[in-house]
């Protein structure tokens, strides 16, 4: 009796620190599953660069130079888009002034618009097409709410710089400590599944990898080839535009928005034919990658089915965000292993032949 409410006794303490410990880690819970998915995706490079297996759980210059080098990916972007909007935002400043000295006159192309052009039209000259008219529209950049809109912006854009930057600390001790983390693990799913637990650990830690390489080969190609397709089509800055196509290809059939924003700006410039050859090579390859190529690099990884990887993507989108990306076949990777493990038991008992 004793035995039992100390057991019982232990349990509820365990349930609450672990209740306890996840309210505390609540806010870095994703910025630690994205360091262990960049950390399982990136081991193989990890191992490489690591000079002698002596030096795990020390802080390596590997280590160090594998996580600026990821961070220095993730970033350069996001300071190149913002680099290029400071420019923009200085040619857009000179353009407003003009347009309250002189208003703003409506593109050639709005009164083409099927159906809705003379009305686009009058629209247009009355927001902006005299001076009064553009002096009253844009004086909402003046007001405090720009400014309140502006301040929040740059709060929004310091608390990710900073999320950004823990995500960077915790994959560095991911990757110092990642040899002791995966034994652990790998003892705990022992205690838990028995001695296939290893097994399914394994089998996660394939199909994460496998999920990174396969979207990041998806993303890649399809943005090359994107690329192609906007300086055939005439587009300009077709290698910025393929760049944002790869970026968004990493979301199943995100890449749409770009490429289909892009065919809208060439049928708004009457260049029709190259608009709907752009749109439809552009579906045509979103269909291709997303529905088959997609599928078979990450399931082939881990011997899981194409509807069941499909499945996985976009379920795991749908319940994690873009997180779930890479955690959804990893969940039903494992699921399928012990799915398999289970029929082989009830194949293995006694008298299933028979019956």
């Amino acid at each position: 009796m004793p035995n039992n409410l100390e057991t019982r006794a232990r349990f509820i303490a365990v349930a609450v620190l672990l209740a306890a410990g996840t309210w505390v880690l609540q806010g870095f819970l994703p910025l630690l599953a994205w360091a262990v998915v960049t950390a399982i995706s990136t081991w193989p490079l990890y191992q490489y660069l690591l000079v002698s297996k002596k030096l795990h759980g020390k802080v390596t210059w590997g280590a160090v130079a594998l996580t600026l080098m990821i961070g220095a990916v993730i970033l350069w972007p996001v300071f190149y888009g913002l680099l290029r909007l400071l420019d923009e935002s200085q040619s857009f400043a000179q353009f407003l002034m003009e347009a309250k000295k002189i208003g703003i006159a409506p593109p050639d192309w709005l009164a083409t618009v099927p159906m809705l052009g003379d009305w686009a039209k009058q629209q247009w000259l009355e927001t902006l097409g005299t001076p009064q008219a553009a002096n009253e529209t844009l004086h909402w950049l003046g007001t405090a709410g720009a400014l309140a809109y502006t301040k929040e912006l740059a709060s929004q854009l310091f608390h990710r710089f900073m999320s950004f930057l823990v995500f960077l600390l915790i994959l560095l001790f991911v990757y110092q400590h990642g040899d002791s983390l995966a034994k652990q693990v790998q003892a705990s799913s022992r205690r838990v599944f028995g001695d296939v637990g290893v097994r399914y650990t394994l089998h996660a830690a394939t199909a994460i990898r496998g999920t990174v390489n396969g979207m990041m080969l998806v993303g890649v190609g399809k943005g090359l080839l994107m690329g192609v397709g906007y300086a055939v089509a005439g587009m300009s800055h077709p290698a910025i535009l393929g760049a944002l196509t790869g970026f968004f290809a990493l979301i199943p059939f995100a890449a749409k928005l770009i490429f289909g924003a892009c065919a809208l700006v060439l049928l708004a410039e009457n260049h029709i034919p190259e608009a709907i050859g752009l749109f439809a090579y552009g579906m045509v390859l979103t269909f291709v990658t997303d529905n088959y190529i997609r599928p078979i690099l990450i399931g082939g990884a881990v011997r899981l089915h194409f509807i069941w990887t499909l499945l996985g993507i976009f379920g795991g989108m749908e319940a994690m965000g873009l997180l779930g990306l890479f955690l959804g076949p990893a969940i039903l990777a494992v699921l399928m292993s012990i799915w398999r493990d289970w029929l082989r038991d009830m194949d293995n008992r006694p008298g299933s032949e028979s019956g």
